[in-house]
């Protein structure tokens, strides 16, 4: 490596750092959102693109003009996505509860 390329790392490095103590700080912060407000507004978030999805399919298939098919597909596949994502999240939790559970005291 050349003294450049070191230097980079090395800024990198400091950059990251900061980054670390700075989300450590926000982590102390009370006024942060606590991780039940965050899981319930993106559930919340994954119930909004499922009902635009419902609405968008619904209005296609009573004829509406202003719908056409991309958007439709696009929205259902959002909507499945979103769900998908949610339910991997989901798993992951229980399975670290689980782990815990199941910790020796």
């Amino acid at each position: 490596m050349t003294t450049t390329q070191i230097d980079q790392v090395l800024a990198q490095i400091r950059t990251m750092s900061a980054q670390a103590a700075s989300t450590s700080q926000a982590a102390d912060d009370p006024t942060a959102p606590s991780f039940g407000d965050l899981l319930s507004q993106s559930i919340n978030q994954v119930n909004e693109t499922q009902q635009q999805a419902g609405d968008l399919k619904r209005a296609f298939e009573l004829g509406a003009e202003d719908v056409n098919l991309a958007e439709v597909m696009v929205a259902v596949q959002k909507s499945s996505l979103s769900f998908e994502t949610m339910l991997q999240v989901r798993n992951k939790l229980v399975d670290a509860y689980k782990e815990v559970m199941n910790m020796p005291i």
